[in-house]
Order: structure tokens, then C-alpha cells, then sequence
């Protein structure tokens, strides 16, 4: 069980994410893009926001494999089932609070519940679960992110 193991496989777990979202993007199962939100966030530049968004997605697929790994030497054990039990707490609590709650919050160009006619927000709110991003995309967030933790946990377990 190592970091460097935890870490590989967020970059991998990151690589598969990001692509079957976007894989899920093309065949209209949903139409979230992860990266546009996170990128323009600080930027109103489309383009711009995008290229942003993908290395702030990575960046952060990388920092939730550290956490991944902390609870792993936390309780002693990594396997890669654990890493996929992570994966869902982890994908719920996107679908339910981080990119719910607290993305809109801080998101300069995202509308809010509490947004009127007299904003135009780039973005529109993700609502509960991101069912305002299509019906199927609850399904596609916690599957995508399973296997983010089934990934991240079989490289931790296979590195060490």
C-alpha cells in the first residue's frame, strides 16, 4: 500500500472518469461536463474554461486518491472493492453536496435556485442528484465514480 500506487491510479481513475463522462456526454445519457463547470469557475472564456477545467479536474482526481489512500492506512486495509465503497460515498456526496450545494454557491457564472430574469448565468444550477443535467445522470455520476475507487484501490493494493 503506497501514495505513489493511490496516486497512479487517480491519474487512471481521473483518465476513465473524465472519458466515460464524456462518453455518456455523446450518447445523450447525460449532459453534465465536469470540466466546462469546473473551469468556468474562473474563467468566462469557453475555450479557456474547458482546457482549465480538465487540469482542475485532474488535479482534484489526483487529490481525492490522497484521501483515498489516508483512509486506506487509516483502517490498515486497500483492496480495490474498498477503493469502489469510496467510490460511491464519493460519487453521492458529488451528486448531493459538492457540485449541488457548494459548486453553485461559489460558481461566479452559475445560476442559482435564487437566481432572477434580471441575471444570465452561463451555467444552469446541476439541481438535486444533477437531474437538471437529464435524468440518467445520478446513475452515470455514481457509476463513473466507482470505478474511480475500483481503480484507485487496485493500484494501491498492486504498487505496494
Amino acid at each position: 500500500m503506497t501514495i505513489s500506487g493511490a496516486l497512479a491510479g487517480g491519474f487512471v481513475g481521473t483518465l476513465v472518469l473524465t472519458t466515460a463522462m464524456q462518453a455518456a456526454t455523446q450518447f445523450r445519457l447525460t449532459r453534465i461536463d465536469l470540466p466546462f463547470l469546473l473551469g468556468t469557475a474562473v474563467t468566462a472564456d469557453r475555450t479557456r474554461g474547458r482546457v482549465l477545467g480538465y487540469a482542475l479536474h485532474f488535479f482534484f482526481g489526483l487529490a481525492f486518491a490522497g484521501v483515498y489512500y489516508a483512509i486506506f492506512a487509516a483502517i490498515g486495509e486497500a483492496s480495490w472493492w474498498l477503493g469502489g465503497a469510496l467510490g460511491l460515498v464519493h460519487g453521492l456526496f458529488a451528486g448531493t453536496a459538492l457540485v449541488n450545494i457548494l459548486l453553485p454557491a461559489v460558481h461566479p457564472r452559475m445560476g442559482t435556485i435564487f437566481s432572477d430574469a434580471s441575471t444570465s448565468p452561463l451555467l444552469e444550477p446541476p439541481g438535486f442528484l444533477l437531474l437538471n443535467y437529464g435524468t440518467s445522470t445520478p446513475v452515470v455520476m455514481v457509476c463513473v465514480h466507482i470505478v474511480y475507487g475500483v481503480l484507485v484501490g487496485a493500484a494501491t493494493v498492486a504498487a505496494g
